[in-house]
């Protein structure tokens, strides 16, 4: 299986860490499955920015976003051009890097997971 690495974020992963994921797994849930809590305002439906991540190794492997994770990414704060919403990048056959922004859009940030 491959490893996804989440590298350190002082307030979600101050330590970083490495941990398995079946493909198909995206990387919100794998992230809350994981006690790391990228914020999700929308609730994972591809409707918001909260959960902005950039993926620094791997980005390749995953499938091309579609129209609308573009059209809310172009919302996102930071936008890098390996940005992608963690709860549409689903985890492929690669191992992956992953960065949590240091900021979101988020007007109301919700409970942990």
């Amino acid at each position: 299986m491959p490893l996804v690495t989440f590298l350190p974020h002082a307030e979600h992963c101050p330590d970083g860490m490495t941990v398995e994921a079946a493909p198909g797994t995206s990387i919100l849930d794998l992230a809350h499955d994981h006690h790391i809590e990228i914020e999700s305002a929308c609730g994972g439906v591809s409707a918001c920015t909260t959960c902005h991540c950039v993926i620094r190794k791997g980005f390749n492997s995953l499938a091309e976003a579609d129209e609308l994770e573009e059209d809310m990414l172009d919302r996102a704060w930071g936008l890098e051009p390996t940005s992608r919403l963690s709860c549409q990048a689903k985890v492929g056959d690669q191992d992956l890097t992953v960065e949590i922004p240091k900021y979101s859009l988020n007007h109301a940030a919700e409970a942990p997971h």
